[in-house]
């Protein structure tokens, strides 16, 4: 028996949902409505089109064939029926009927459905500033934010620009600014860290440190009061704290789903935005269904309401969408929450929970962080990675894991392998012995994963007991209490340098040598084991604790670490 299918968004979860529908569907008949006239474009590529990576805004919105994805190529080849410039402005569950109106006329109508699809997405979270409204200041939310953006540059109309937020699109916008088109460009944060809540403060300044080499400006802490311009341009940037020149400013705190026609209806909405929905994906409607950036569903990690809006994830529910529509049964168990941001040369990737997170969702929980080489140390292409793994301490259970490193396929390779089993509730096990692929260009014997997890498995048992290089910072920083002794368990070639800097501070007994030269190795302080990557203080820990030490301490992640998150020796 034929249906009538009506899809409210036409960005990506609707698109998906409608052509997914219909080739299982083919007699059935499907209307998709959205209120721009821009429908089916790859959002998560904007930065990369201002950045000149992408060399045609139109690319956006094409297939992989080349063909514009507009409501002309829906009719042709997917047989949907598309209304652009449509607005959705009721939803009458009782009558089953979507009232809308046209965004150039005002005409109303009403369309009958059988089953309907809310994929209206989501907004940017505008903050109210004096100011706002001013030309040059975007949210960098649809291709035509983009090209305007990537125009003015291109006129030689923007030398400086300021990013308000430094999450996702806020660390890819300046990129974008900085790299391609070398305008100066400033980050301003109100949190004190770069994307807060998803990575640690250690992985953080890490990351901080590589865009402010590539020269990236920063400010942590400030709350933005308003935007000045003049002749009705922004010019200026005003914090609690300073005031920033500015011929372009992005805002990127964040977005809003776009929910309240569906909390209108009736629809289970949470407090703060969202349409709760169930594994099906069906609100308390059985006949709607909802997804991507405007739908809540399930943390598997917390069993807590989850909101992540990303384009992978919203691709995903189409096609589950799109089954039950036809009368599958097909499951979306939730989400794990994974992310990878590209930053010039490197990258952050992640998923579950950090520490910060992990705490917040009340687990007892420790991280902790190891440095290795990405591929057989003897490869002539390796580069060092730095991966943290999250665990709670009873269970033994890994919450997750973030990285940073090379921008390759490397490090977000790791991060998909742990991605997929976290939902089965993983213990330290089960990635200390997990199956990697091997061979010399590609990974070390013992991959960084399995000796991740072995780093937790020693920390929970107390033999490698240790900080990274956050905590090192602040032992050094307070070196001249003289409660520390900084051991250096490297050839004395690698050391040498740092004892000629910090005379009578840097101390450096090789780990081959320390069960001779005991003597010189106090027992009233905190012994600060470094070397490298951690791995052969990790062995002098081990053999000072067999002479009966008690106050030794390893430095995970090594002289590699503390160099990536910039401590001065």
């Amino acid at each position: 028996m034929s249906q009538h299918i009506v899809v409210i968004g036409g960005v990506a979860l609707g698109p998906k949902a409608a052509c997914r529908f219909k080739r299982l569907e083919p007699g059935s008949r499907v209307t998709m409505i959205d209120q721009s006239s821009l429908i089916s474009y790859g959002g998560c590529g904007i930065p990369y089109y201002v950045s000149g990576d992408v060399s045609d805004a139109k690319e956006l919105s094409e297939t992989s064939f080349h063909m514009l994805r507009d409501p002309k190529f829906f009719k042709e080849v997917k047989g949907i029926d598309v209304q652009i410039l449509t607005k959705a402005t009721k939803i009458d569950r009782e009558n089953k009927q979507v009232e809308v109106e046209s965004v150039t006329t005002g005409e109303t109508a009403s369309i009958s459905y059988d089953k309907l699809v809310i994929a209206t997405g989501a907004s940017p979270r505008k903050l109210g500033l004096p100011g706002e409204d001013l030309e040059g200041v975007s949210y960098v939310s649809n291709p035509g934010d983009a090209t305007r953006i990537r125009e003015a540059i291109a006129k030689g109309q923007v030398s400086n620009a300021v990013i308000v937020g430094a999450g996702f699109i806020g660390l890819e916008m300046a990129e974008a600014f900085a790299d391609m088109w070398g305008i100066e460009t400033t980050v301003v944060e109100i949190m004190d860290q770069i994307m807060p809540r998803l990575v640690s403060p250690t992985l953080a300044k890490m990351g901080q440190k590589h865009m402010e080499e590539n020269g990236v400006t920063f400010h942590f802490g400030e709350t933005v009061k308003a935007l000045e311009g003049e002749n009705g341009k922004v010019t200026r940037v005003i914090t609690d704290k300073r005031t920033l020149e500015a011929e372009a400013v992005i805002i990127s705190a964040g977005v809003i789903p776009n929910s309240q026609i569906a909390a209108d209806a009736g629809l289970n909405c949470h407090e703060r935005g969202g349409v709760f929905v169930d594994e099906f994906l069906r609100t308390n409607d059985p006949d709607i269904y909802c997804g991507g950036d405007c739908a809540i569903v399930k943390n598997l990690i917390t069993n807590q309401p989850a909101y992540l809006p990303l384009g992978s994830m919203a691709n995903r529910q189409g096609r589950v969408i799109g089954n039950n529509l036809a009368g599958g049964e097909t499951r979306f168990d939730g989400v794990v929450g994974s992310f990878v941001v590209k930053m010039f040369e490197s990258s952050f990737a992640g998923t579950g929970l950090s520490l910060g997170g992990a705490k917040a969702a009340g687990f007892d929980a420790i991280s902790v962080l190891l440095t290795q080489l990405d591929r057989a140390h003897f490869y002539p292409t390796k580069e060092l990675m730095n991966l943290e793994m999250i665990v709670e301490k009873g269970t033994r259970r890994v919450l997750g894991v973030q990285g940073f490193g090379s921008s390759g396929d490397a490090m977000v390779g790791r991060i998909n392998a742990v991605a997929a089993i976290l939902k089965s509730a993983p213990v330290i096990e089960d990635i200390s012995n997990m199956e990697l692929a091997y061979a010399p260009p590609f990974a070390a014997a013992m991959d960084i994963l399995n000796a991740l997890a072995n780093l937790a498995d020693n920390a929970l048992r107390g033999i490698n007991r240790g900080v990274g290089p956050e905590g090192f910072k602040e032992m050094w920083d307070d070196r001249e209490s003289g409660e520390c002794f900084f051991l250096d368990c490297r050839e004395n070639a690698d050391a040498a340098a740092f004892m000629e800097r910090n005379p009578g501070q840097w101390h450096n007994v090789p780990q081959g040598e320390i069960y001779d030269r005991l003597d010189e190795i106090p027992r009233d302080k905190n012994v600060v084991l470094v070397c490298n990557t951690g791995a052969r203080s990790y062995e002098a820990q081990i053999m000072l604790d067999e002479k009966g030490y008690e106050k030794v301490i390893n430095i995970h992640g090594g002289m590699a670490a503390i160099k990536k998150y910039g401590v001065d020796l």
